[in-house]
């Protein structure tokens, strides 16, 4: 087996049984509009008109960002907890394209 120079990382992750639940806001510190969800986006503009998401509260279930729509670009794994900022989930800006919920498929 051979090793493929363009993975970065490796995360084991843990199987979730049971909902997905987020929030998410327009601006830092849960400040602005706030939709939730639990399902994946595959597209944030076209799902509620705004690019950026500057905070978010995961309450169920691990979640990944992409900076781009249709999950393309780089990505942001993201389990339960607060996010104050984009900063806390490791992005250098608060582009997101889409997100959707991680899950094993067995």
């Amino acid at each position: 087996m051979g090793f493929n120079d363009s993975i970065r990382s490796c995360r084991f992750l843990s199987n979730h049984h049971g909902q997905y639940k987020m929030s998410i806001y327009e601006r830092g510190d849960y400040q602005g509009q706030m939709m939730e969800f639990f399902d994946d986006c595959p597209n944030t503009y076209d799902r509620f008109r705004f690019h950026d998401i500057h905070s978010c509260n995961v309450f169920d279930g691990h979640w990944m960002f992409y900076e781009e729509p249709n999950y393309r670009g780089r990505q942001y794994y993201l389990r339960p907890g607060q996010y104050r900022r984009y900063s806390d989930w490791g992005a250098s800006s608060a582009r997101i394209g889409s997100f959707r919920r991680v899950y094993h498929r067995f």
